[in-house]
């Protein structure tokens, strides 16, 4: 359906993403899952279309202002190749910008956001830990004063660019227990005490770079930690929402090609004297993936909405991402179903998906995490 939101601005802006991956990524994309790697090049590419920039000032890189459709928009478009592990190293630096362009001394910004918006450096943000997971209130990786610095002790695992990126935004505790006293520093590739190994055998995402970070009385210099020591969880709680604006888009966008490519095996695949499509079982299918398909694209189009009129949804947000989540898995399922043993074959966008969807309800805030926070934001 038309969308009652769009702009001249916003449709030169999906087209001109939707024309970028029809011609850079989607040629590609069982090539590079297969390889587990993609050129750099493309990184560079994707900056300069302005994918990175969203939110940040032109002074360091960025496009000046933000859009909550764009940023769905985009978000669909990259999604729909099929290509999630694309997709997640791309993307991963957006998750990480928004604190260094909030907390960051401004020589730190001048110098690292440039680079990583245009695409030339990576970037990570490192939270998730082996014990921890998404309950980042039991964060162990602990940072302690060392005269002008400070040296960093533990481990992050399942970070998306990790092994890759220049530079990291690094969540430590430097205080008590609980989402109190955990602070952020920005570490670089190469730091004393800081080391990487690559997670190899993913269920999906094959062609992300992915890692575990070891911190071994890291050190970093007191001009990187960002923001007041102990109190930038908190802080920096907002750039979660947009990630999980992002997963959710992401999740449309998977749903959608998971539609389409069924109704396109549908009309062409014959069984029992005719079409799959004209079967009642497969129309059923075909119907209930649309509506679920429907319901979602609309919340998060009120959801965007929102978000350009100045407010910030978090239990919208976090319910919107367990509706994405199980919308992307219900429709994989059934084209799965639907393309049968064609479905099955390595090479075809909706195995990938098919892989790909469970990452998606556990990223960014599971699915369980998500319904309690939506709760807790209801005041219940």
């Amino acid at each position: 359906m038309q969308s009652p939101f769009d702009t001249a601005e916003r449709k030169a802006f999906r087209e001109s993403v939707e024309a970028f991956v029809a011609r850079e990524i989607a040629p590609f994309a069982n090539e590079w899952d297969e390889a587990g790697d993609f050129p750099w090049e493309l990184h560079q590419k994707a900056g300069a279309l302005g994918l990175f920039g969203f939110g940040i000032d032109e002074a360091y890189g960025g496009l000046g202002f933000d859009d909550a459709f764009m940023r769905m928009d985009s978000g669909v478009t990259l999604a729909y190749t099929g290509a999630g592990g694309v997709n997640a190293s791309l993307g991963c630096r957006n998750i990480m910008t928004g604190p260094i362009a909030k907390l960051a001394s401004e020589e730190i910004r001048k110098a690292v956001l440039p680079e990583i918006i245009s695409g030339r450096e990576g970037g990570a943000l490192a939270m998730t830990e082996p014990s921890g997971g998404s309950d980042l209130s039991r964060m162990k990786t602990r940072a302690v004063k060392d005269g002008d610095g400070w040296r960093i002790t533990g481990e992050k695992t399942f970070i998306t660019g990790g092994m890759k990126a220049r530079w990291y935004v690094v969540g430590a505790r430097t205080g008590g227990e609980g989402f109190g006293g955990i602070s952020l520093f920005l570490v670089e590739a190469g730091s004393e005490g800081f080391s990487r190994t690559p997670i190899k055998n993913k269920m999906g995402w094959w062609a992300s770079d992915t890692a575990t970070l070891h911190f071994d009385d890291c050190y970093v210099p007191a001009g990187n930690q960002l923001g007041e020591e102990g109190l930038c969880l908190l802080a920096i709680m907002e750039n979660f929402n947009y990630e999980r604006l992002a997963l959710a888009s992401g999740c449309l966008g998977m749903a959608k090609r998971c539609l389409d490519d069924a109704v396109s095996w549908a009309k062409e695949r014959e069984t029992f004297g005719k079409p799959l499509i004209k079967h009642q079982v497969i129309r059923h299918k075909i119907a209930d993936m649309s509506m679920r398909i429907d319901a979602l694209e609309a919340y998060l189009r009120a959801i965007a909405w929102t978000m350009t009129e100045g407010e910030m949804p978090v239990a919208e947000l976090s319910k919107v991402k367990v509706l994405a989540s199980t919308t992307a898995e219900f429709c994989a399922s059934e084209a799965m179903q639907i393309l049968g043993g064609a479905g099955y074959l390595r090479g075809c966008a909706i195995e990938r998906i098919y892989r790909e969807v469970k990452v998606m309800a556990i990223g960014g805030g599971s699915e369980e995490i998500m319904r309690d926070l939506a709760v807790k934001q209801m005041g219940l």
